[in-house]
């Protein structure tokens, strides 16, 4: 938030539904990660969208990627950029290395109930490879809580399995904002194929559809050393391309 507000800029930084307090209380009573639904967030997301009176540029990282693209497809924002992207239902590239991140949460169909969480050696392969165990245990020890174990198994790998559209759906063909997908090429978790994968279904959308891979980053790309070199990149982008006017806005 300093980086961009020195730069003249007015940033809002919400939370999911009941994320409102420290992550010691998160970790103590994980309940409300587990009642998490992806509508819910969404429904949340876009009111604090809706509340701002110039559409605003919209930024999510991994979920908050799926989340960033939901929200565009509401006709919502001026521009959006999704930095190491969860995919959207239809996107069917699954790596080995993300079947790998994943599979604590999907070695135990109970887990669809539960907040799930990782522990310190499987959030140092999922999220931050690039750095050393020391460094990785000092970030997990800091800002690590559960994930919904619901999105997992409803809205992750399994969802383009299931018959009808999941919440996860979104009409790629639609005009939209335009979009910017940033990939870490070392990214375990939601690897640049997975991205990459998700921009190309754009590919019939009349909007701007764009892709950046950064090689040499993990998934802890937001907070990692040079983490200012995505930030600028994302800004620098969206205000080029940010559309307030958003002819893309219907009724519906």
């Amino acid at each position: 938030m300093p980086h961009l507000e020195a730069k003249g800029l007015r940033v809002l930084t919400p939370a999911y539904p009941g994320f409102e307090v420290e992550v010691e209380a998160l970790r103590e009573d994980p309940q409300v990660i587990a009642d998490l639904t992806v509508n819910a967030t969404v429904d949340h997301l876009a009111s604090v969208v809706e509340s701002v009176a110039t559409p605003p540029v919209i930024i999510g990282h991994s979920f908050g990627g799926t989340l960033t693209q939901l929200l565009l497809a509401r006709g919502l924002g001026s521009a959006g950029v999704v930095i190491d992207s969860a995919p959207t239902e239809g996107v069917r590239v699954n790596p080995v290395s993300q079947a790998r991140s994943l599979f604590p949460a999907l070695k135990n169909p109970a887990n669809r109930r539960r907040a799930v969480s990782f522990t310190p050696e499987e959030f140092h392969y999922a999220f931050t490879n690039t750095l050393t165990a020391e460094e990785s245990q000092r970030i997990w020890e800091r800002y690590a809580i559960g994930a919904p174990g619901n999105w997992v198994w409803e809205h992750g790998l399994f969802a383009n399995f299931k018959p009808g559209h999941q919440d996860t759906w979104v009409d790629f063909k639609a005009d939209r904002a335009p979009l910017l997908f940033i990939a870490g090429g070392k990214d375990h978790i939601m690897p640049p194929s997975v991205n990459r994968s998700n921009a190309k279904h754009y590919r019939h959308s009349p909007a701007v559809t764009d892709y950046h891979e950064f090689e040499e980053r993990d998934h802890w790309t937001c907070g990692a050393p040079g983490w200012q070199e995505v930030a600028d990149h994302a800004l620098h982008w969206a205000l080029d391309h940010a559309q307030p006017a958003r002819p893309w806005l219907t009724n519906a």
